[in-house]
């Protein structure tokens, strides 16, 4: 890999988003409405439940980790979209640029443009709701680090979708998180699930990550069970969606659908 190539496509989608103001709102817009409305739901319960006065919003914590997993995997599948929907798709793959140099540029990417979207919906749950997921202690970085290598693998899925089947696979990229959430466990722990969607969930990293987000913020202590348990299940299932990311690819290419594909 060529550190100059890498540089070279991050800093084309990074211009893009520069120099477009609705990009820009379009990033921070979600989240913040997500906060602010989460916030207000997590105050009531905080006011008519015992179990959430004893934490201070759980439920808020846990959106903002939830988008930042969502953000990082969608920020992934529109980079790569975007260079369908320009009809670049085929010069990005004539430039003289290696798979890997590809997916090492959209996921340093696709971290700006998660960063931008969260941050302001960070920053805004302390004044309005006295929530910081700062609470989570050093614990919180390798939480955040496990959300994004799950949400870059769903990216990798996605977009793997996308050069075998086209663009008729775009839905997969907004509703593949969505069709996961109630797996994943996010705003309830994993004993409310039935016996046998409990087996189903526990092959899942956000279990772990969840559970031991309210871990800390139930009980003040860490679990780092549930954190080596989500990193493990990630560095698998990122290998393993690399793996088909190469496969399709190099599908599409013997096909010849990487040419059909941007237009």
């Amino acid at each position: 890999m060529k550190f100059h190539r890498i540089y070279a496509l991050f800093l084309r989608h990074i211009y893009l988003i520069k120099g477009s103001l609705p990009r820009i709102l379009d990033l921070i817009y979600w989240p913040t409405i997500q906060i602010v409305l989460w916030g207000f739901i997590s105050k009531f319960f905080t006011l008519h439940s015992d179990y959430y006065s004893h934490t201070v919003g759980i439920i808020l914590s846990a959106a903002i980790l939830y988008d930042f997993l969502f953000r990082s995997s969608i920020s992934f599948n529109m980079l790569f979209l975007e260079e369908i929907w320009s009809r670049n798709f085929t010069n990005l793959f004539v430039a003289p640029l290696k798979v890997s140099e590809i997916i090492t540029a959209l996921t340093a990417t696709a971290l700006i443009r998660t960063l931008i979207g969260i941050v302001p919906a960070v920053l805004l749950a302390a004044p309005f709701f006295g929530v910081s997921i700062f609470k989570l202690g050093p614990s919180l970085i390798l939480l955040f680090l496990s959300l994004y290598l799950f949400g870059i693998t769903l990216g990798l899925l996605v977009t793997s979708g996308l050069m075998r089947y086209g663009p008729a696979f775009e839905n997969i990229a907004w509703s593949s998180l969505f069709l996961l959430a109630p797996l994943g466990c996010v705003y309830y722990p994993l004993s409310i699930l039935p016996d046998w969607l409990q087996i189903l969930a526990k092959a899942l990293p956000l279990v772990y990550v969840f559970e031991e987000v309210r871990s800390i913020l139930l009980n003040n202590s860490v679990n780092y069970s549930n954190i080596v348990s989500a990193l493990m299940l990630n560095f698998v299932y990122f290998v393993s969606s690399v793996v088909v990311f190469y496969l399709a690819f190099a599908g599409a290419r013997e096909k010849g659908t990487l040419v059909n594909i941007g237009e």
